[in-house]
Order: C-alpha cells, then structure tokens, then sequence
C-alpha cells in the first residue's frame, strides 16, 4: 500500500520559516514534488525532484524561497520555506510518480500518488 505522509505544517508569522516532510512507503518512485491549494484557487506547483538524479525543479515565483531537497535512507521528501508570506497560506501536499515520460513536473496529473495534506498558515 502506496503512503504519502506529510508533516510540519503549522501557523508561523510572516517572514518565518517552516520546513514539511513527506515520508514514502509501499514503493519506489521516479519522481516527487509538492503542490499546495489555496481556498478557492486552483492545486499550484511549488517544487519537483528527480529522486535518481537528484535535480531540483521549483515555480519560478517561489525559487529562492522555497527548497525541495530528499534523504534517500529514509524516502524522505522535505520542503523548506523561508521568508513565508501571508499568500503562502495555503493547504501542501506531497505528491509522487513513476511515469518513464512525463510533460512537465509542474502538471498534477504527471503524479500518480498524492499525500493527504498539512496546512500552513500564514499570518501578517
């Protein structure tokens, strides 16, 4: 059984960081990223990885911010922020695929797998 479990969310201040992790089990994967989900709005990429490899994509409006990196001991999947803002309130989720080909890493449904969700609030 496939299991994508986030955790670090919380409420931080503006200006403060918060690092998420995403633990995967049940199988191997091609590739990992995360999205995140305002209310209202549309599921939006946030950051990719390429767990052979080991390359490193991000959205560009949220590169030098935000940092997708891996621990490959523990298939782990972590995503710092720092300089958070209010408009980066918003629900994250992790997400993971096996495709041999894909478009783009910034497409949803290039991820097979997805994670349950941790909430980050964002406050002035």
């Amino acid at each position: 059984q496939v299991q994508l479990v986030e955790s670090g969310g919380g409420l931080v201040q503006a200006g403060g960081s918060l690092r998420l992790s995403c633990a995967a089990s049940g199988r191997t994967f091609s590739y990992m990223g995360w999205f995140r989900q305002a209310p209202g709005k549309e599921r939006e990429y946030v950051a990719a990885i390429n767990w052979n490899s080991g390359n490193t994509y991000h959205a560009a409006s949220m590169k030098g911010r935000f940092t997708i990196s891996k621990d490959g001991a523990k298939y782990t999947v972590y995503l710092q922020m720092n300089s958070l803002k209010p408009e980066d309130t918003a629900i994250y989720y992790c997400a993971a695929g096996r495709k041999l080909s894909i478009v783009s890493y910034a497409e949803p449904r290039e991820f097979e797998y997805w994670g349950q969700g941790t909430q980050v609030t964002v406050s002035p």
